[in-house]
């Protein structure tokens, strides 16, 4: 994954450069400014993935499998994490949200139902494993 830093760091350096002429050619404050913001996210992804990197590494005893150039796919096996199959809770947060959207073009009321709805819904998903049929 030592590649994808890189990628990001790459990608700061492009922005930065683009701002810079388009600094220069524009004078325009807002597209130069929303550019410098660019160039920071680029930069700070790059930071995280590397320095991740870099404690996975150290934690690891070595380079990880995706940055072995004689590396093989079977080493990329095991558990990705879980994955829950049935949960109706994500559908319930994206209409809370969807909800509170439309809140800010309707009235502010429709916000604080959504805002509440959003609430309920979190709480539920966090723990949906801690009771009924599939607690832990």
């Amino acid at each position: 994954m030592r590649v994808q830093a890189f990628m990001f760091y790459g990608c700061a350096l492009f922005f930065l450069a683009t701002d810079v002429v388009y600094w220069l050619w524009s004078k325009d404050w807002t597209g130069t400014t929303a550019m410098a913001l660019a160039v920071g996210l680029a930069g700070l992804i790059g930071f995280y993935i590397h320095f991740t990197i870099r404690r996975l590494e150290a934690a690891n005893g070595g380079p990880l499998y995706e940055d072995d150039p004689e590396g093989d796919i079977a080493q990329a096996a095991g558990e990705l994490g879980f994955f829950s199959p049935h949960s109706w809770w994500p559908l319930f947060v994206g209409l809370s949200a969807a909800a509170i959207t439309l809140g800010v073009v309707f009235g502010w009321w429709l916000v604080l139902a959504g805002s509440a709805a959003m609430l309920m819904s979190v709480i539920g998903l966090v723990f949906e494993y801690y009771r009924g049929h599939f607690s832990h």
